[in-house]
């Protein structure tokens, strides 16, 4: 018998929509329930205040991450989660599965559960079915899920059966482990974007006393569409008298689309996570606030909400907000959508119990799919005069080299992205060939190649690495993360396609409406991370690859120093990584040395006779090209051997640190 107490209230008309409400240890929920993350029992930005008065009734909190940090022993401590945090309200426990799953290059798979490394302390652990279910009872969360091995939606047939044949495994040890806890379990069913192995996991899983269900494995890859059909085919497996819920979705519309099919429950970063970036979910479709359009606008974000967001501030100040990085328009953002999300949910329920669901469903469609630029703002922009397009943008101005190509100039510091040579040549050359892309592209795998591309810039290096992935006949997946904080210089360059043509392609236009891009196949991913680069390193997925292309160190000393070396050499640590970069500077190469790195000459571009490659270890492609003996004794008698600002007091354990690295020791 389910710990819930399921009651379904009512079915929709002409739809597979549907209302219900249950009961956990922390109070009742009415369906369709959309429940904010909050990984680290916290959701971004927000307070337990502000959460009740956006509408929140659930959580999802993650035991990956609570298993890290705080741990086990705060939480029994504590007597679980809620008096941690303050909330009184049910809380969902997310297994962890997904998050080894994002962890390919630190963990390792096997019967006995997941091996990780932690990214807290560099510890190994074993996340097994029954630790993780002893974690979620250490919480104290009203809903568990068991531990499964997430993969691709498009893997291959063998591993999508060898990966549900051990979700249901673990299945089985999970509902061992959770003994006579009163805290409810919710089963995963798997099998990837085949229908017969959707079929078998649900008949399995069904077979075993779950207090509910969860749709795994979507969101992975798959197409829109496909995610549609197999959340449909899924549900209709699932018990009637029991919850569903689908992990990782979505957006409005994803969520409407999938009610539709006959989901319950929800849950996704997306009001947050979107909310930092400046979007705004609205009655009248997604807004961008980053957008110029709204520096004058005296509008209410979304006329037809009544939250503080709306009510006290307009889109001209939420816009300034978001363009001064204030943690406040994140805040107020991130409040207004989930106080839009769970109106939504509410006027789901009530439209399914009136009966009018289908109907309610055809006439919102339109409105939660609309794309900013859709509906009027105001002010209006001015017009155009036809033919002319602006050469200036902010700081940065369209520069054409006396070669016939066109670069972009920052006119404050007069320095110029890829300044001799044809920008793609160069990145070409510099990133893409110097680090063998296309053949590790070619590397049989399910893991996804993870680039960081930092210093976004017109997007040069990022497009070569697009047009690699899309030359292979058969890539892994790649994903390819792009690091910003000013986006004006691909702005500037995208209005000009004929001056770059590397921008002629639609992932440049995506990201920049956004913030990601995924190619049709959803092998290759390209995320945006726009801000401070030394704030977002560390939440980034980590590297396989770093083209490390910021302006120089003249420019933007701050990015050149030992301190940031050290923190992407921790943030590698363990790791096979190569750092690319152009700088031949001798003291850009110490830093890297100093911060642990093996440093080696790269490839020649445009004027320079050396650009630099550093590597967490060493590898027989470049121990030949490793800084010598000879280096090491130009750099004692180089005049400029310190990083810039680097204090006299520091200086002699920096040069310590340069000379005893055990590159330099001697051989044989």
């Amino acid at each position: 018998m389910s710990r819930l107490s399921f009651q379904l209230e009512r079915e929709a008309p002409r739809s597979r929509a549907r209302a219900a409400t249950f009961t956990t240890l922390h109070g009742e929920v009415r369906t369709p329930v959309f429940m904010p993350v909050g990984t680290q029992a916290t959701v971004k930005s927000q307070t337990v205040d502000s959460l009740r008065t956006a509408g929140s009734r659930v959580l999802l909190a993650n035991t990956y991450h609570l298993l890290l940090r705080p741990g086990a022993e705060v939480f029994r401590k504590f007597g679980g989660i809620h008096r941690f945090m303050n909330w009184d309200g049910p809380v969902l426990t997310d297994s962890g599965g997904f998050q080894i799953f994002s962890l390919p290059h630190s963990r390792e798979m096997n019967e006995e559960g997941a091996r990780f490394q932690s990214y807290v302390d560099g510890r190994m652990h074993l996340l097994s079915p029954e630790e993780s279910i002893g974690m979620q009872r250490a919480i104290g969360s009203d809903i568990m899920m068991v531990l499964d091995q997430c993969i691709p939606s498009t893997a291959e047939r063998p591993q999508a059966v060898a990966a549900m044949e051990l979700t249901h495994r673990w299945a089985r040890r999970s509902l061992s482990a959770r003994g006579d806890s009163p805290q409810s379990l919710f089963g995963i069913v798997q099998g990837a974007c085949f229908e017969d192995l959707r079929r078998q996991s649900a008949e399995f899983l069904t077979a075993l006393p779950f207090d509910g269900f969860a749709i795994g494995g979507l969101a992975v890859g798959e197409t829109k569409a496909e995610r549609e059909d197999f959340t449909e085919w899924t549900a209709s497996l699932l018990p009637r008298e029991l919850p569903r819920y689908l992990m990782g979705v979505g957006t409005p519309i994803d969520i409407l689309e999938a009610v539709h099919r006959g989901v319950d429950m929800f849950d996704c970063i997306l009001p947050s996570s979107l909310a930092q970036r400046g979007v705004a979910f609205t009655s009248v479709g997604k807004l961008q606030l980053r957008r110029g359009v709204y520096k004058l606008s005296q509008d209410a974000l979304d006329p037809a909400c009544d939250c503080l967001t709306c009510t006290h501030y307009s889109r001209a100040y939420l816009h300034h907000l978001y363009k001064a990085e204030e943690l406040l328009g994140w805040k107020l953002l991130t409040s207004h959508n989930l106080t839009f999300y769970h109106r939504l949910m509410r006027e789901i329920r009530a439209s399914i119990l009136a009966g009018t669901f289908a109907e309610y469903y055809h006439e919102r469609r339109g409105a939660l799919a609309a794309a900013d630029g859709e509906n009027p703002v105001s002010p209006p922009r001015p017009k155009r005069v036809r033919g002319t397009r602006r050469m200036e943008l902010g700081d940065y101005e369209v520069h054409s080299s006396p070669q016939g190509f066109s670069s972009i100039r920052q006119r404050s510091s007069g320095e110029i992205m890829h300044s001799v040579s044809d920008p793609m040549e160069e990145a070409n050359r510099l990133y893409v060939d110097q680090c063998r892309l296309a053949e590790r592209l070619a590397e049989p795998g399910e893991t996804p190649l993870v680039i960081w591309d930092v210093g976004l810039g017109a997007a040069t290096n990022a497009m070569a690495a697009i047009r690699c992935f899309e030359a292979c006949s058969s890539p892994r997946p790649l994903s390819l993360i792009s690091f910003e904080r000013d986006l004006d210089p691909l702005r500037l360059a995208a209005s000009h396609p004929v001056r770059f043509p590397h921008l002629r392609h639609g992932a440049p236009h995506r990201l920049l409406e956004s913030g990601s891009w995924q190619n049709e196949t959803g092998l290759l991913d390209w995320q945006l991370l726009e801000g401070d680069f030394l704030a977002l390193l560390d939440s980034a997925e980590k590297p396989d690859l770093i083209f490390y292309d910021p302006f120089s160190s003249k420019t933007d000393s701050a990015l050149w120093t030992r301190e940031v070396f050290a923190r992407i050499f921790r943030t590698c640590a363990g790791r096979p990584v190569e750092l690319c970069t152009y700088s031949a500077s001798t003291a850009v190469r110490a830093a890297l040395l100093a911060s642990g790195f093996f440093v080696a000459k790269g490839v020649a571009t445009g004027p320079k006779a050396e650009t630099t490659v550093a590597l967490t270890a060493p590898t027989p492609e470049w121990r030949e090209r490793l800084l010598d003996q000879d280096w090491l004794e130009h750099w004692h008698r180089s005049g400029a051997k310190f990083p810039s600002g680097l204090p006299e007091n520091l200086r002699p354990a920096f040069e310590r640190a340069v000379a005893s690295h055990p590159q330099f020791a001697p051989t044989g």
